[in-house]
């Protein structure tokens, strides 16, 4: 079942709005991640001149760009999935085995990470942590607050596709895919 297989609700529609403004934002991210990654290699090997706040902030990027960017992921319909198996279901099976891995694996596991995160980033704010290099960037919460921020993001993008599946499975006019047409 393609992501135009679902039919959309108002508010799966708004929320996958907003969620497509985040992807297209982070894609920006990217470029500026790729230039400060050029320029730590040239100031490293033609300069002899490494900055380790330089591969601090590569780290930073690539985390928030990887978290920030699951939500794009999910929402897109563009995560990882076995397709040989997927693709020769029927769509209602699809949603069924859908509905219950959100419900099962996906839901319970950001529940985890968000309850574990917040507590983890206030201490690191509580403590005004910063990075153990010397030479390394401050702030160390503000990264830290990428974690909960990206698997709040994600639990978005998943309330969304959840009341698709659920419009599908129990609310659209029959259980026949639509054909690209969002309601």
């Amino acid at each position: 079942m393609s992501k135009s297989e679902l039919p959309h609700t108002p508010l799966s529609a708004g929320i996958d709005r907003v969620l497509a403004r985040v992807g297209d934002g982070l894609s920006y991210l990217w470029l500026v991640l790729l230039g400060i990654i050029v320029i730590n290699v040239v100031a490293r090997y033609v300069f002899d001149e490494g900055r380790i706040e330089l591969e601090e902030l590569q780290w930073h990027l690539y985390s928030v760009g990887f978290l920030f960017g699951m939500s794009y992921a999910y929402q897109a319909d563009t995560h990882i999935r076995v397709d040989l198996l997927h693709e020769r279901m029927p769509p209602r099976l699809q949603a069924w085995i859908e509905l219950y891995g959100i419900l099962l694996f996906l839901l319970p596991f950001i529940a985890l990470i968000l309850i574990y995160s917040v507590p983890f980033v206030i201490s690191s704010y509580e403590l005004s942590e910063v990075s153990a290099s010397p030479g390394g960037l401050p702030l160390r919460w503000l990264i830290k607050a990428a974690l909960p921020v990206g698997f709040a993001l994600l639990l978005l993008s998943v309330f969304s596709r959840v009341l698709r599946v659920w419009h599908f499975l129990f609310l659209a006019e029959s259980s026949a895919p639509t054909t690209g047409a969002q309601h």
